[in-house]
């Protein structure tokens, strides 16, 4: 193949390798330029994005129009403390919450509650339930995000959680593989060292994980460092020997593996960008996920295409990642019959909100009765 065709082959390998995000409340010219670009396979919105369910939903849409494959949109919405929604509905009870009420149907409707804003809004991928375990260590970082310290427990929540983003038209994720439930730090800031033996991570950690191998589209992988494992400080996310050897080969994992946001500070204190994108790819991930900044993501991306260019054995495997993104990418949205729905009407919107109520209610007071109990 001549040397500029397969430089236009790189580039657009690369693009199905990359979910990125960006600021703003429309799609600027720098945005549709930069989408253009990269020809990525999905885009992720924050609450820095979402002022209203008509604006959220054309942003969405004109993300579309500038890629020419369907796209992963993508919303990191678990609920509580982590709501990319309040401005809408004012928000959303938390996993623990929800959780606490011990009652396996509330905690699906969680997930198709969710999953209905999403759906209406235009996402069709949600970046969750968390399934790190809540151990003491990590109570002050993940809070009302983690649910339990069982991780059988864990796996009921997030499985009945996963079947309602499911029954509402969404994928999901579990996150962050191979778990922070023993992390003291926060990721977006520091490096958390988790020095727990791969015995005791299989055993606890990793377990739900593998009772849900076969419901999650996606896994996400944390920044957290396992030294015990990897015999050296290098981030999860950036682990061949936890991406492929664990959950690819051990777990038997076959579905998406995306990259925690390699802005995070875990990530950038330990390799440059450009260096961390490659990284995850060379250690059998499929999705870069970077959330924010343009020049970060320009670097990432170029910088995966001159690999290409320069490192044979890595043209090989970036071209059967994105094979594999393409493939698994119209196997899953096909799987939940999407294509791209109208803008929401005042009465879906009301609809969904009188949804969001019954649980709040459902949930609050089901928990004042197992509060009672309990005293």
């Amino acid at each position: 193949m001549p040397k500029n065709q397969q430089t236009d082959a790189n580039r657009s390998q690369a693009g199905q390798t990359f979910i990125i995000g960006f600021d703003g409340t429309k799609i600027y010219p720098q945005v549709r330029s930069l989408l253009g670009q990269i020809q990525p396979a999905g885009v992720i919105l924050f609450a820095r994005n979402i002022v209203s369910a008509e604006q959220t939903h054309k942003l969405l849409k004109d993300c579309q129009s500038c890629v020419t494959t369907p796209l992963f949109t993508c919303v990191d919405m678990e609920g509580g403390r982590v709501d990319r929604f309040r401005a809408l509905n004012g928000g959303t009870p938390s996993a623990a919450d929800v959780f606490a009420t011990g009652d396996r149907r509330l905690f699906r409707k969680h997930g198709s509650v969710i999953g209905g804003f999403c759906r209406a809004l235009g996402f069709n991928t949600d970046f969750a339930p968390v399934l790190d375990l809540a151990f003491e260590a990590s109570r002050s970082v993940m809070s009302s995000r983690a649910v339990s310290a069982g991780p059988r427990e864990t796996a009921v929540y997030a499985g009945e959680f996963l079947s309602g983003l499911r029954d509402a038209g969404v994928l999901g994720c579990g996150k962050h593989f191979p778990g922070l439930g023993e992390g003291n730090l926060d990721s977006h800031h520091q490096l958390p060292i988790i020095d727990k033996p791969l015995a005791k991570l299989w055993a606890e950690d990793i377990l739900p994980y593998r009772i849900l191998c076969r419901q999650m589209p996606f896994v996400l992988i944390s920044h957290a460092s396992y030294p015990a494992v990897t015999r050296d400080g290098t981030p999860a996310s950036l682990s061949k020997k936890l991406i492929t050897d664990v959950l690819r080969k051990r777990l038997g994992y076959n579905g998406l593996v995306v990259s925690d946001d390699l802005e995070m500070g875990a990530v950038l204190k330990t390799l440059p960008i450009e260096e961390a994108a490659v990284a995850h790819i060379r250690a059998g991930g499929d999705l870069c996920l970077i959330c924010r900044t343009e020049g970060l993501i320009v670097r990432a991306y170029e910088a995966v295409v001159r690999e290409a260019e320069n490192d044979r054995r890595f043209a090989m495997q970036l071209d059967n990642v994105s094979k594999r993104v393409s493939r698994l990418k119209k196997k899953l949205l096909s799987s939940i019959a999407w294509k791209f729905p109208p803008a929401p009407t005042s009465n879906k919107l009301d609809r969904l909100n009188r949804q969001l109520w019954d649980l709040s209610e459902r949930v609050r007071l089901k928990n004042i009765v197992v509060e009672q109990e309990q005293a």
